[in-house]
């Protein structure tokens, strides 16, 4: 039987060759150069998966082996490059955890609600459990739009804006692109991570796009496992006073639930199933 990428991705197992040697070439289409180290990292693999993906797009000109790594065949970046790990790879860790906590996720909803998901691995997860219910949908995420219309009749609207494949979302440099006219009573979004500094984010370009869509909700919920408690990235997306509900997992400590509900916010807790 024919095994198709997403359900290689969703079971937490390695994705297929095709998939991650277009994601090394659109890394490099985008930063022009990358090293066997930087690859391993961000498609969450071994150094000697890379060297062979290398070894083999190089032998069909694809990309230029080099030492250390490789380059792009192209002179110059094909688009705007954002600092963000790619999709594909986020939604292989802890996805039996995350799928618990984006099934209690929609448990916030009821029909005829409208709400914003951001684009993510763990709001993608949502999608399997949206079409239980009757409800109008923004999302910047073309991935988790294209799972809902296949199979739901749940109304989903995107904004306008380039394509960013690797990270599977939609995103605009410009003000009018239709989130303005949207409201939802809920906007769901994950995070690299999330702490005393608040909830982080790892480029500008996706804080402008978020915090767009986040002036048009009422309430902001976080779906973040408890991995992602403590960890720091580049930029602070909102302070944890904006944050209206987090949900998470069983492995986060006493310390850190308590800590997140003296700041105001609603923690809810799922079974951790993968830690």
């Amino acid at each position: 039987m024919k095994t198709t990428v997403s359900s290689i991705s969703e079971k937490g197992l390695p994705m297929l060759e095709k998939h991650r040697q277009q994601l090394i070439k659109d890394i490099l289409d985008q930063q022009q150069f990358a090293s066997v180290r930087s690859l391993t990292e961000k498609l969450n693999t071994s150094e000697a998966t890379i060297r062979r993906d290398i070894t083999k797009m190089a032998q069909r000109n694809e990309i230029n082996k080099i030492r250390g790594g490789a380059e792009s065949i192209n002179s110059k970046p094909k688009k705007k490059h954002i600092a963000s790990s790619a999709f594909m790879v986020d939604k292989t860790k802890r996805s039996e955890t995350k799928k618990r906590i984006a099934e209690r996720a929609v448990e916030l909803c009821s029909d005829g609600d409208s709400i914003i998901i951001n684009g993510g691995s763990s709001t993608y997860m949502m999608g399997e459990f949206l079409p239980k219910l009757d409800l109008n949908i923004l999302t910047n995420s073309f991935v988790l739009a294209n799972h809902i219309t296949e199979n739901s009749d749940n109304q989903v609207t995107l904004p306008g804006g380039e394509i960013y494949r690797e990270q599977g979302i939609i995103l605009s440099s410009y003000d009018n692109d239709c989130t303005e006219y949207y409201y939802g009573s809920m906007m769901f979004m994950g995070t690299p991570g999330i702490g005393k500094f608040g909830v982080m984010e790892s480029d500008p370009l996706l804080i402008r796009s978020e915090q767009k869509l986040k002036k048009q909700a009422e309430k902001l919920v976080i779906l973040a496992d408890s991995s992602k408690f403590g960890n720091k990235s580049n930029f602070v997306f909102c302070p944890l006073s904006d944050v209206d509900i987090l949900i998470t997992d069983s492995d986060a400590s006493n310390e850190d639930i308590a800590f997140f509900e003296s700041k105001g916010v609603e923690v809810i807790v799922v079974e951790a199933v993968d830690s």
